[in-house]
């Protein structure tokens, strides 16, 4: 068995339960918090109390590019990609801003760009490649490559220390990788799961479309497991996400699920093990369109709906101060009995 298909435990049921079962003494009409008391309840099945608590979360974003941005499908050129890691780690990105303003650790993992880029602090060199292969032409990795991207993703959540994990993803072109990936698992047609991306206008758009359709059709033969869907369309970053989200499930560490190429990582994760879905949690809902599809497939709903569409981890880490406000109430409201308040009769 490989180390992917290793099972993952699951949540507490009884910890759920008992979280459940404090939110009903506390001086509030039953379920009148709603999603926060669900949030609440998620965090006690994983952390094994009803009185959880987020005090330690780690950011690490996966960078890499991609050959098929030689098809024109991104409004930006692969260049940026190398250019951004920079970005990051000077600060001046938006999840850079965010985790400092929320003292979340943060670090950037470079799978491979077509630019080399130096090393630095705050930067894990892990370069599988200098970008992938164009996927409408050829499978995107070799299988050496895809192991070894997956094995690069346990190692990053080998070394956290932390109560949640947010991945977050670089990669000029890596939402036409993401859409040919869910198209593949779920059984969808390319202008199902095409979106806009970067920004590119409707000529792009259906253009877009097109190359990722005759991708499918061309590793049609190939598609049959998610391992194989990853190895042909995938990007280093996806397939490193991939195995962050499944290690981090086997180590009974939740993540929480950033915007449509995080997501799309999540379903491979989830169909190379089942034992991950469990763990995962949904900070955002994009505005790419086919993120909210993604969503559903997966049975996740996302926290947050702020048309965002960024990637890099961001919408994630803006959710990050309503799981520690749902947390927070379900710890230090009081209860009926404490407060001298008469209960419902």
């Amino acid at each position: 068995m490989n180390w992917y298909e290793q099972p993952c435990p699951a949540p507490s049921e009884i910890h759920r339960i008992a979280a459940r079962q404090r939110q009903a003494t506390l001086t509030k009409p039953a379920g009148s918090l709603g999603r926060l008391e669900q949030v609440a309840e998620q965090f006690a099945a994983w952390q094994h109390t009803d009185t959880p608590a987020l005090e330690r979360v780690s950011a690490r974003i996966f960078a890499a590019d991609h050959g098929i941005t030689a098809q024109g499908v991104s409004a930006y050129p692969a260049e940026v990609t190398a250019q951004m890691i920079t970005n990051f780690i000077d600060g001046g990105a938006a999840a850079s801003v965010l985790c400092k303003q929320q003292n979340i650790d943060l670090e950037v993992i470079n799978l491979g760009t077509f630019i080399p880029v130096p090393d630095m602090p705050g930067l894990r060199q892990r370069v599988v490649a200098a970008g992938t292969a164009d996927f409408s032409s050829a499978p995107a990795m070799t299988a050496e490559q895809v192991d070894k991207a997956l094995a690069t993703g346990a190692e990053v959540v080998d070394g956290l220390d932390c109560q949640l994990m947010i991945a977050g993803d670089m990669g000029i072109g890596n939402t036409s990788a993401a859409s040919a990936l869910m198209a593949a698992l779920l059984d969808l047609g390319a202008a199902e799961t095409t979106g806009r991306g970067t920004g590119i206008d409707s000529e792009r758009l259906a253009a877009k479309a097109a190359t990722i359709q005759r991708a499918l059709n061309l590793h049609q033969q190939k598609l049959d497991t998610p391992l194989a869907a990853l190895q042909c369309l995938g990007g280093f970053e996806i397939a490193a996400m991939a195995g962050a989200y499944i290690r981090a499930a086997q180590r009974q560490l939740p993540s929480l699920v950033d915007g449509f190429i995080s997501t799309a990582a999540a379903l491979v994760a989830s169909q190379m093990n089942s034992g991950v879905q469990p763990w995962l949690i949904a900070g955002h809902c994009s505005a790419e369109n086919a993120h909210q599809l993604l969503l559903d497939a997966m049975q996740l709903s996302p926290l947050l709906q702020l048309d965002m569409r960024l990637g890099e981890g961001s919408g994630a880490l803006t959710a990050v101060p309503l799981i520690k406000a749902a947390l927070a109430l379900n710890n230090d409201m009081a209860s009926f009995a404490e407060a001298g308040i008469a209960e419902e009769s």
